[in-house]
């Protein structure tokens, strides 16, 4: 390691800038707008700021952290104060996850050019790191905590604080017989190399060691026919192992002397078991793998309930940052409720609550900005019209003329056609969901579709569960330049038989999420038939005014694929979310099973057994170790005591969950060695959830970290699990050391 840094690599104008520290304002509405010293701090990697009255009581947060850096009014809080303020002095910072955006405004456009710019520069640098720098910085990065008085060197007072930082509980004396090894100077203190030499020591991982010297012909290190034979034997790699053995060395070994001897040492072993390439998710399946060109019907679509709010169902803010989150987590199905709003000017807002509203032109420039960023797949923008014949035109003006292009108006052969086009051929299209007017004859009236769940609270019932008391369908005057551009057509569900002989590929019934539990019950496969057929659109109840979510995996299993969530609530349900579509490029649609497909043999998830082709899987999950579990702001001294959890989701047969024991007082590298064994019925419908919890006999266990994948995207062997927090984000390097075994029963 380099002297421990004193700043970051190049002493950039902006860096020294940002690091002298200087007042921002923080913008939080019109009304509250507060002056705040922001100061970037020696690491390069925080950012401290206080209020002017404030001696000593800085918050902070991680540059990591921050996603994007905005520039100028480009955001509702910064739009509300353009008058006060030029553009050319605001920013906002947009951070990953659920974390609301900053909005800061400078003195000059100097000043916020200098932040814009720094944070950018550090943001790049972060982004091109490789995986031994990543780990050098992370060691640089604990010298610079440790190392309380700044003198460039760390004395074991210093590194007992360290350690209770890092999560370890280790006796005084271990600790010093360490420090003492570490301390080959004999100053008393630790500096540069010695403090790289005491990190290692701590986090030696022995069972990675026994592993490798399993494998190792002379115990130093791999030759490429060890690495092959390890591949081949542990990861279960069949064809090409002894060529992938060398890229391997190649890749990770960090020794130039060991990579020309085509071998690899312990670090190199480490770096690539800990790396993407050792990762439990089969990197073949990360990017788009699947094929593309089915009618949309057969794909899961990653969808949104009520997208524009921020939090509850009935009082939270209303915002365009709610689509902008939504669609950078890879969301292709978003929701807008419009109403008539002030200067005939449609807006969006949860009818008939207290929920902020915005402008319906507003959220459509948002969707054209961002509706294509993850992936050039279709957007699907579900509308629920609550709008005046006048209103309605104004609505259909704003998507003709602010989407363009983009927005997909269908043809007479679309109206005619068997089937739905696929994803592929729709590429960077807009489709509009909503009422339309079939004909003239309808007299430009509507059926107003099962999910206006305003209009069935508006006669008094909180859910949207009952039928108009006199068993007639709601009618609604409808535009006929607003119908037009609609491409799928929100229909009142009847019946399955009704829907086989009656329905169009472009029609489309939204079911809550207990009438989707009812039919499935009582009809599961003539329920997966008909979304062979048809898409089919599922919502949360009315009930839910917390935004909390219902569980998607029932509704997948029986096909339905616009399963809408509230992606704003973290938790299990987005968990499986996030799970389910982080395989094929993020790309926001997933291709269903085979069985799910099938117009032919009909799957009944509830009799998996009867299925043809049925092929159960015993799967185990060693749970070997954790490494580096992040610590939780309870007290200062308290330290995690972890157990780990894994859950299946699927069909009805396979749901299951079966936890370790907990390991007192260590959260830094707690060791398991305990196995967890399953049964897996529909491998192509498992979701695999692995959660890490703080033990606590008293109270409820503390959320530690998770990471959920499909079953299918599974790599048998030694693999390591990268933990995200609750709002889906890398908690790098927290990780769990798994072996995993998948066989036929």
């Amino acid at each position: 390691m380099e002297s421990p840094p004193k700043s970051c690599g190049h002493v950039d104008k902006n860096l020294e800038v940002m690091k002298a520290g200087m007042f921002l304002r923080k913008v939080k509405s019109r009304m509250w707008k507060r002056q705040r010293h922001y100061k970037l701090q020696e690491d390069c990697k925080t950012i401290a700021y206080k209020s002017s009255w404030a001696i000593h009581s800085y918050s902070t947060f991680s540059i990591g952290n921050v996603e994007a850096v905005r520039e100028g009014h480009q955001s509702e809080t910064l739009l509300s104060v353009a008058e006060e303020f030029p553009a050319d002095h605001c920013f906002t910072l947009v951070f990953r996850g659920r974390q609301g955006n900053m909005d800061l405004v400078a003195d000059s456009a100097e000043e916020a050019q200098a932040w814009i710019q720094g944070i950018r520069a550090l943001l790049e640098n972060m982004e091109n790191l490789d995986e031994s720098t990543k780990l050098d910085q992370w060691i640089s990065d604990w010298f610079l905590k440790a190392d309380k008085n700044k003198d460039g060197r760390i004395n074991f007072k210093e590194a007992k604080t360290l350690l209770k930082m890092m999560n370890v509980d280790m006796n005084e004396e271990h600790a010093s017989c360490l420090f003492k090894k570490a301390d080959q100077s004999q100053s008393g203190t630790l500096e540069d190399e010695e403090f790289v030499e005491f990190y290692k020591m701590l986090t030696q991982r022995n069972e990675v060691l026994e592993l490798f010297q399993e494998y190792s012909s002379d115990g130093q290190s791999l030759s490429q026919c060890d690495l092959e034979e390890f591949l081949r034997e542990e990861q279960l790699e069949g064809e090409g192992s002894y060529e992938h053995a060398l890229q391997l060395i190649e890749c990770y070994e960090p020794s130039d002397t060991a990579r020309n001897n085509h071998s690899m040492s312990i670090d190199g072993f480490l770096m690539y078991l800990t790396s993407p390439e050792g990762s439990i998710f089969n990197p073949d399946r990360k990017g788009l793998f699947q094929d593309m060109n089915q009618p949309l019907t057969q794909y899961y679509i990653s969808s949104s309930h009520n997208t524009y709010l921020m939090e509850d169902q009935l009082k939270g803010p209303s915002s365009v940052e709610a689509y902008i989150q939504a669609l950078k987590r890879g969301c292709k199905c978003v929701e807008v409720d419009c109403w008539n709003g002030a200067n005939g000017e449609p807006v969006v807002y949860h009818g008939h609550t207290l929920t902020s509203k915005i402008l319906l032109k507003d959220v459509i420039s948002t969707v054209a900005q961002y509706a294509f960023k993850v992936s050039e797949y279709p957007l699907i923008v579900s509308i629920e019209n609550h709008c005046s014949i006048e209103q309605q035109e104004v609505m259909a003006r704003h998507f003709r003329e602010i989407l363009g292009d983009m927005l997909l108006i269908s043809t007479a052969d679309d109206r005619t056609s068997n089937e739905l086009p696929s994803p592929q051929a729709l590429q960077r299209k807009i489709l509009l969901k909503g009422k339309t007017i079939e004909n003239e004859s309808e007299s430009l009236t509507g059926e107003v579709s099962d999910e206006d769940e305003a209009a069935e609270m508006n006669k008094g019932s909180l859910s949207s569960e009952s039928p108009p008391k006199d068993g007639k369908i709601l009618k609604q005057k409808l535009c006929k330049e607003l119908s037009d551009l609609v491409f799928s057509k929100s229909v009142h569900f009847h019946s399955f038989e009704h829907s086989r002989t009656s329905a169009k590929p472009y029609e489309m019934s939204s079911l809550s999420e207990s009438k989707t539990r009812k039919y499935s019950k009582e009809a599961g496969p003539d329920f997966v038939l008909h979304n062979t057929r048809q898409l089919t659109r599922i919502y949360p109840s009315g009930m839910r005014t917390d935004s909390s979510n219902y569980c998607p995996q029932d509704m997948w299993n029986i096909g339905c694929q616009i399963v809408a969530l509230n992606f704003q609530t973290a938790g299990m349900e987005m968990d499986l979310n996030d799970g389910l579509f982080s395989q094929n490029g993020h790309c926001g649609y997933v291709l269903k099973p085979e069985i799910l497909r099938n117009r032919e043999r009909l799957f009944d998830p509830d009799k998996p057994q009867e299925r043809e082709g049925y092929n159960p899987l015993h799967f185990s999950v060693k749970v070997i170790s954790g490494q580096q579990l992040p610590k939780l702001n309870k007290k200062e001294w308290s330290i995690v005591d972890p157990f780990v959890r894994v859950e299946i989701y699927g069909v009805s047969l396979d749901q299951a969950k079966q936890e370790t024991k907990y390991i007192e007082n260590n959260g830094f590298n707690p060791c398991w060695n305990e196995t967890l064994q399953f049964t897996i019925h529909t491998p192509e419908l498992a979701l695999v959830r692995f959660v890490v919890e703080d033990y606590d006999l008293a109270s409820r266990n503390d959320f530690i970290g998770q990471y959920t994948l499909p079953f299918t995207c599974i790599e048998p062997g030694y693999r390591h699990v990268h933990l995200l927090s609750k709002d889906g984000i890398s908690i790098c390097p927290a990780s769990l050391y798994v072996q995993i075994k998948i066989t036929e029963l």
